[in-house]
């Protein structure tokens, strides 16, 4: 009766296809935990942590994203197994063919005298498809293989590795383990040969069923040892099998790898993301002693006034088969300690680490039927707590009229160090395991989620493992370059999308203080639209599966304090599979939460609500709800995808004021392109489709706040903003009504109100700290006249105590002195709160948080009176041309017929070769494209023919001339173009009257009035497009910046007087669109390098403008799908927008601009003024000589 049972489960029996059966997903496999480090003494131990704790900013600067990353690989691989000598790492050069199917692959090629010498090879770990073998494919919902559950497609891309290795001498007597970190998605591995051909061996079965009947171990014995495996499918977590019996002590082993593209577990993977394959994480060798310790779960418990804490281990002891349970009692002593790891000195050398032990702990005695483990227990007194707030940014309540908010300095994210010990009767340490642990404690209160007893924010984002070379691989600096950029943009907390990541990866967020959601690999999305098939999450065949994946994601993580919250995975639907995964991490694990979107983010397997992309109006009802009693945190939200990000600072309005709202995950992280190798030989970033990929979902992975080597977009500024509250009403002490006038910072830019209305108005400085004071930080302060510097220094602020803040009187300010003096129209007060010291991830001097407060003016802006005998201008009509000199502006022409500036020359220098036209278009915005049908913003524009408009000059003369001025009036009627043979001329959709008057001072001031036609949709822009010429590519500007910013996403931009190049102002999106913009913008020039060039700036009442200058095109922009695929046009395209509309960026797929920064079909009228330059003018006294209305 053994052989048949044998046959139902050998994974050799190709007749059964076992990748196709969702009820078969491991074999052999060691029950899940926590990572293993087979340390040999405690030193070693301690001395392993001191040295991998020795991670900052300067490593991160070391970061690959290139082909050098292959090797960055390998090296981190040994660093992660070095000081372990009994660990060994596989990592290397590994043999590979790939064939097109499991039933193509080379017979026998897993027998140890295989010839494989004609194979290629690949690195392990690495992602197959990286090195040229198959290619990638992107999908977000959609299954890249016909949905068939649980069958697989016959075409199922299959590879096979080889690799030899020894055992070293000393691990003679020891139990062999091998680990896999990661494989996607499902593998067979031998050791030392079993061949394909099975049945037609003379092979001796031997099938053996334990006590439990549960689990069943087949053993082939065939001349030399043998030995074939089948590993779990979760391409996440570790497979790890023993070997001791298979390997070979004194020659080489071969070691050979199926690994399959597709199994029946690739359902269960439906992430958006790139389809990859392999092993894509580490291999290792780990020796055991015959007993030794398998695993051990640590938890404390604080006391009352958290004064102390209750510590226990819960310890798992593996024995040899055979052995009685009772000897283990009797013949081994198991001891553990905490070590106080802030003790360990860090100047470089290693002291006595043993001496900073705190605390035995004693074993205390099984009680009956205890079947779970061994527990230890002690009481620590006065404990360091670990949370995430290590100078990060929260938010407040307004109270005064500013606010500036910071966080001191905890003192660290504190980590202690577990060692737990076995000995022999002797007294021998035989094994020794340790990790780093945080004591905090994680509690619900109604509408909250408690840290250490506290409320937190959650300011997260959700992070996929995405190497631009490398895949899903891992290195350690490039993890650490991840961290380094959350923590210097206020980043707090980080959500594993969607599936455990790297064990380095938990380390380093318990090292840097990152509050994780820890995610199972589960994620059935494209289930949503395959009706009529079951959904697995309703289907009993796939409930272990499923919760497989649940226990070995909290068996290997759940030591770590940075976790928060286990969640069950992403976008699978509803059924009695998730309550039946709730129910385990419930009982398994109590001290954390347990969150699940699914369902609608609020079934009774969550204890968040989580909902992803909800508008910030429907989170504010869901806070509100009385019968809601869970914290509300987005799990998903402001969708950064390409030029995107906008009304973020919408969510922080409600999360700062709203009780139940704990903040959110922006999605995502990091563009997920792959580098390319293009036709001109240079590597670029693709997306999908680009590699020949079907199905694919174009660049919808394209969605960061990074490029694929985490060089920031300008919307990071963005989300760090977020993370500062920056507030401002008026005093109550001026007897004015304070009520609904709650003005935020980027209101606050609106030139019709000052922050400062009265000498009464204090500054405000709030430490929302738990635990530490401001003594970590320096503030500094700015005054800004007209944009030029009026005064800087250090702004004294005494020590604030946690949760205290300090009030400063204006006038006793040390700006006030240089803003009393000043006369400029315009001040600004930037204060800023800098880190004194160096931290893990920033250098001293980092800036933590900034805001900037406009004050009143000391001067009225008033009338400039012209000097007319110095300053003369004459005009001559030749043909169609009208031409306008003068000696302060040189030589323009002007076409009569067109209305266009075909020709500006300034000391003979072409400064304008085509203008000024009116322009109402943008090169679509990814989330300009989003919406179903006809619904898109690009939708609506196109089926008004927005994207295509003729200006037709219906009127263009001159209205009256003089020796000092020249008026010429010009009527433009836009319509669009149409390829039609209708005679009929199209209805006009835009009338836009333009009045110019060219002074002879070299001013030319610029009337329009615009004037739409009824029923056109909001449009992109309302202003004026010309051309300059190339050499004017030396660009200053006296509005928001330095970086990109646009109307609804501008508040972390400062007003100031910056100056970039031209091509400094693209921003390259890896798909084309409107970019490089900046808001608020009063003056603009451009300049050759010899200084000549023209001005530009708003006039009369007009407000401050948006303002881009390009190389490319908007039509060069709205055609290229790549940035290295746009061509630079002869000239500098600039716009100066009256009304820009916002990017958007709620989510990408719906028209989701909010309505306050749309740009409606009214009609509207601004000015602008224009005048030459040359290397002798002053843009800021240009800007300052206001001309007579």
């Amino acid at each position: 009766m053994a052989l048949p049972l044998v046959q139902a489960y050998c994974p050799l029996d190709l007749n059964h296809r076992v990748w196709e059966d969702p009820t078969f997903f491991k074999w052999r496999k060691r029950d899940p935990h926590i990572p293993l480090r087979c340390h040999e003494s405690v030193e070693g131990s301690l001395r392993y942590w001191y040295e991998r704790s020795k991670v900052d900013i300067r490593i991160s600067k070391t970061a690959s994203w290139n082909d050098d990353a292959v090797d960055a690989a390998f090296d981190s691989a040994s660093f992660w197994v070095k000081g372990l000598p009994y660990v060994s790492s596989l990592s290397g050069h590994w043999k590979f063919h790939l064939a097109p199917g499991p039933d193509a692959v080379p017979r026998n090629f897993h027998q140890a005298d295989y010839e494989d010498s004609e194979w290629g090879v690949v690195p392990v770990p690495s992602s197959w498809e990286m090195h040229g073998f198959d290619k990638p494919i992107y999908t977000n919902v959609t299954y890249p293989f016909p949905l068939d559950p649980p069958r697989i497609p016959a075409e199922n891309p299959t590879g096979c590795y080889r690799t030899c290795f020894h055992i070293p001498k000393e691990w003679n007597d020891r139990r062999l383990l091998l680990h896999f970190e990661a494989v996607d998605s499902a593998f067979h591995v031998w050791l030392n040969g079993v061949p394909i051909g099975y049945r037609a061996m003379s092979i001796e079965y031997e099938a053996r069923v334990q006590e439990d009947l549960s689990l069943l171990i087949l053993r082939i014995a065939y001349k030399s040892c043998l030995l074939c495996l089948w590993a779990c499918q979760d391409s996440r977590l570790p497979a790890e099998f023993e070997i001791t019996e298979y390997c070979h002590s004194e020659r080489e082993n071969v070691l050979a790898v199926q690994v399959f593209r597709w199994s029946d577990g690739s359902y269960l993977e439906d992430q958006d993301h790139w389809w990859l394959s392999g092993i894509h994480r580490d291999v290792l060798l780990m020796a055991k002693t015959q007993v030794f310790i398998a695993d051990y779960f640590f938890t404390s418990s604080l006391g009352e006034g958290f004064t102390y804490a209750e510590l226990q281990v819960l310890v798992k002891i593996d024995a040899p088969n055979g052995m009685p349970k009772d000897k283990i009692p009797a013949d081994f002593t198991l001891e553990a300690a905490i070590y106080d790891t802030g003790k360990w000195v860090d100047d470089g050398r290693c002291e006595d680490l043993q001496s900073s032990k705190l605390v035995q702990m004693e074993l205390i005695p099984p009680a009956a039927f205890q079947f779970q483990g061994y527990i230890l227990e002690a009481r620590l007194e006065s404990p360091k707590l670990w949370s995430a707030e290590h100078l990060a940014i929260d938010c407040m309540k307004i109270r005064t009229i500013l606010s500036i908010i910071v966080q001191a300095e905890d003192s660290a994210p504190y980590l202690y160090t577990l060692v737990v010990v076995l000995k022999d009767a002797s007294g021998l340490v035989i094994d020794c395991e340790s990790c780093q642990v945080g004591i905090r404690q994680i509690t619900k209160a109604p509408k909250q989620l408690l840290v250490n007893g506290h409320p937190i924010i959650i300011r997260g984002v959700n992070r996929h493992e995405h190497h631009p070379r490398l895949g899903k691989t891992n290195v350690e600096s490039c993890m650490i370059k991840d961290l380094v950029l959350m923590k210097q943009n206020n980043i707090n907390a980080v959500r594993n999308s969607h599936y455990p990541q790297h064990p380095r990866w938990y380390e380093l967020c318990d090292l840097f203080g990152m509050y994780m959601i820890d995610e199972a690999n589960i994620e059935t999305h494209g289930f949503d639209f395959a009706s009529p098939l079951k959904h697995p999450s309703l289907e009993p065949c796939w409930v272990s599966a499923m919760l497989d994946r649940v226990v070995g994601m909290v068996e290997r993580d759940k030591n770590h304090a940075c976790i928060i919250s286990w969640s069950l995975g992403n976008e699978s639907g509803y059924g009695p599979n998730h309550a039946a995964l709730a129910g385990w991490v419930r009982g398994k694990d109590p001290s954390r939460l347990l969150h699940y979107e699914g369902g609608g983010s609020r079934t009774t397997s969550t204890d968040i609500v989580c909902p992803m992309y909800m508008r910030v109006w429907d989170i504010v009802k869901i806070a509100k709800d009385p019968n809601e009693l869970r914290p509300l945190i987005l799990c998903e939200y402001s969708h950064a995808m390409g030029n995107s990000n906008g009304n973020i600072h919408k969510y922080w309005e409600a999360i700062d004021n709203i009780f139940g709202l704990q903040g959110g995950f922006i999605w995502d992280w990091v563009d997920q392109g792959l580098l390319k190798e293009g036709s001109d030989g240079r590597k670029h970033w693709a997306y999908g489709g680009d590699f020949g990929d079907q199905p694919n979902d174009l660049n919808f992975c394209l969605n960061g706040l990074t490029w694929p080597d985490r060089s920031p977009h300008p919307a990071l500024h963005g989300k760090r903003k977020s993370q500062v509250c920056l507030s401002a009403r008026e005093d109550i002490t001026t007897g004015r009504s304070s009520q609904g006038n709650v003005i935020v910072f980027a209101e606050i830019m609106d030139p019709s109100w000052r922050c400062f209305q009265s000498m009464k108005s204090s500054l405000q400085v709030k430490n929302t700290f738990f635990y530490e004071n401001t003594e970590a930080l320096e503030f500094h302060w700015t005054a800004l006249g007209d944009g030029c510097e009026l005064g800087a220094g250090v702004f004294s602020v005494p020590r604030i105590d946690p949760q205290k803040s300090y009030d400063v009187d204006f006038k006793s300010g040390p700006w006030y002195e240089v803003w009393a003096s000043s006369l400029s129209a315009e001040a600004f007060l930037t204060i800023s709160a800098d880190l004194l010291h160096p931290t893990r991830w920033a250098p001293a001097g980092h800036v933590v948080s900034s805001a900037q407060f406009q004050l009143p003016p000391k001067r009225e802006p008033g009338p400039h009176v012209i000097n007319a005998e110095h300053s003369s201008v004459s005009c001559e009509t030749l043909g169609d041309m009208i031409k306008i000199s003068g000696p302060n502006f040189g030589t323009l022409d002007l076409n009569a017929q067109t209305g266009v500036i075909e020709l500006w020359t300034v000391r003979e220098v072409i400064v304008m070769n085509r203008g000024l036209l009116p322009c109402f278009w943008r090169a679509p915005t990814d989330n300009d494209k989003g919406g179903a049908n006809s619904e898109s913003y690009l939708s609506q524009w196109k089926a008004v023919h927005l994207d295509d408009v003729l200006f037709h000059a219906e009127k263009c003369s001159v209205q009256n001339k003089t020796d000092h001025l020249v008026e010429v009036d010009l009527v433009y009627a836009g319509v669009p173009r149409t390829e039609s043979s209708d005679s009929k001329e199209p209805d006009s959709l835009f009338r836009v009257d333009i009045s110019y008057k060219f002074h002879g001072s070299g001013d030319i001031l610029v009337a329009c009035n615009v004037k739409p036609s009824s029923g056109l949709p909001p449009l992109p822009r309302v202003g004026i497009e010309f051309h300059l010429d190339k050499s004017l590519d030396q660009i200053k500007w006296f509005g928001k910046g330095p970086f990109e910013c646009y109307p609804d996403r501008k508040e972390a931009a400062h007003v100031g007087i910056y100056e970039k190049t031209v091509p400094e102002m693209h921003v390259p999106y890896i798909v084309p669109g409107e970019s490089g913009g900046r808001a608020d913008v009063r003056w603009v020039s451009l300049r050759n390098n010899e200084g000549v060039g023209i001005f530009a700036s708003v006039y009369g009442g007009s407000p401050p403008m948006q303002m881009s200058a390009s190389f490319y095109s908007t039509k060069e922009l709205d055609r290229a799908t790549h940035n290295e695929e746009l061509v630079e046009g002869n000239d500098i395209e600039v716009h100066l927008d009256h009304k820009h509309m916002g990017v958007g960026g709620d989510d990408s797929w719906s028209p989701c601009v909010h309505d306050e920064y749309l740009v409606p079909s009214v009609p509207y009228s601004f000015s602008i003024r224009l005048h030459a330059l040359t290397a002798e003018d002053s843009d800021l006294e240009m800007y300052r000589s206001q001309l007579p209305n």
